[in-house]
């Protein structure tokens, strides 16, 4: 018997069987669906916290004070966090640093900054920060319109800010080059703008959009008071392979800045792009193996039931193999005809549950900072699956049919 009179009475079975068909697939699909889907978030999100960790530089590295491990204790466990970067630390790191390169300040503000312009204003989820004369350099951050701040104006703390591509869109109808030289308020205080920042997205909830930076000294005026208020460091180097030995020079003086005796461990970290993707992606790596992991059982049990509906089609068909075989059709026909229905269904339902799984991945991601992400590799994945989960589940059914007697199975009521 031709193939494709095989594949074409595969077809004329599973049309005669609509409902059984349909709900054989919508097992596959949303065991597809399930395992596509989450794959599809999972590289989504690792691609753009990828992205905007790369915004650092390779060549780049920050210091940030250790914000404290875990102390086991007999009556639980107490986390132990070390004391903020002040103010005159952190200058007099950028100070003393002689390695070649830039040194650039930052300070945290608030998140939950409000900016007016006119009558119109934003949500109380800004985040507003002060930045030094290098900040925005080092920092990988471009200027869309406008200008940075001068050193002078940093050292002043003059009312100005430089602004994020979403408050723009809010407050100046997206025309970034109207917002240069307005008075804006942040928090109620006044701030002439001077630049807007190129757009960059968002890294998990965090969106780098929605920002505000003021020269350093001026938000150290509003905020420095507090007593947990925190600076931070960003360290270009010239070339990237000089990174371990700038690295190594900062760790020294920053110690001695911190006052810490020798032998005691540090109470700063030092982050590089590189180290914090590479922690990345180990993660990512663990995820998607838990991932394929239940999808796998999920398919399995998808697997145990098509099987079973097959064997129920063996018997129901029973008459019916007898007469294709008492007109000449031999067991590999009959063999290949069962087990292409079983692909074929399984199949379809990976069609359905590939689209799902891509739809549904690419719907979550931008609520948690991803992009749009087409994932040739799960669908491949998803495809040899189904492949798979067909000849398994289809085989055995395949085999009962092909070797029932013809005699025995026209007699069959």
């Amino acid at each position: 018997m031709p193939i494709s009179e095989i594949f074409s009475m595969a077809f004329q079975s599973i049309r005669a069987n609509k409902l059984r068909a349909i709900l054989t697939l919508l097992i596959i699909a949303f065991g597809i669906m399930a395992l596509v889907g989450i794959l599809t978030a999972i590289d989504s999100i690792a691609y753009s916290l990828n992205d905007n960790l790369s915004g650092l530089g390779a060549n780049s590295f920050s210091i940030e004070r250790k914000w404290g491990d875990m102390k086991s204790r007999r009556r639980g466990k107490q986390q132990k966090e070390a004391d903020p970067v002040d103010f005159r630390q952190a200058m007099e790191f950028k100070e003393r640093f002689a390695f070649a390169g830039k040194v650039a300040v930052g300070c945290y503000g608030t998140g939950s900054a409000v900016v007016k312009y006119n009558d119109k204003k934003t949500n109380p989820n800004v985040i507003f920060n002060g930045a030094d004369e290098n900040f925005l350099e080092v920092k990988g951050i471009d200027l869309a319109h406008g200008r940075n701040f001068s050193q002078a104006e940093v050292e002043s703390g003059a009312p100005i800010a430089i602004i994020g591509d979403d408050i723009v869109k809010g407050l100046f109808d997206g025309k970034g080059e109207d917002a240069i030289d307005k008075i804006s308020s942040v928090n109620n205080l006044r701030y002439r703008v001077v630049g807007v920042m190129a757009t960059k997205g968002s890294t998990m909830n965090e969106s780098s959009d929605r920002k505000v930076y003021a020269p350093l000294v001026n938000v150290k005026s509003i905020y420095g008071g507090k007593g947990d208020r925190d600076y931070f460091l960003l360290v270009a180097t010239k070339d990237a392979l000089e990174m371990e030995s700038a690295q190594s020079d900062a760790t020294g003086l920053f110690r001695q800045i911190r006052g810490l005796r020798p032998g005691e461990e540090d109470d700063f970290e030092i982050f590089t792009s590189n180290s914090i993707v590479a922690i990345l992606k180990e993660n990512t790596v663990k995820l998607r193996l838990a991932t394929v992991a239940i999808g796998l059982m999920t398919l399995l049990g998808a697997a145990i039931g098509l099987m079973n509906i097959m064997l129920v089609s063996v018997t129901e068909r029973t008459r019916e193999i007898g007469i294709y075989k008492a007109l000449g059709a031999t067991r590999r026909s009959i063999l290949i005809q069962f087990l292409t229905e079983a692909v074929v269904i399984c199949q379809m339902g990976g069609l359905v549950g590939i689209f799902l799984g891509i739809l549904i991945g690419n719907v979550v991601t931008p609520l948690l900072g991803g992009d749009f992400l087409i994932p040739w590799g799960w669908m491949f994945l998803g495809f040899t699956l189904c492949m798979i989960v067909g000849v398994v589940s289809g085989f055995y059914p395949a085999l009962k049919a092909a070797r029932l007697d013809p005699i025995e199975s026209l007699r069959y009521e």
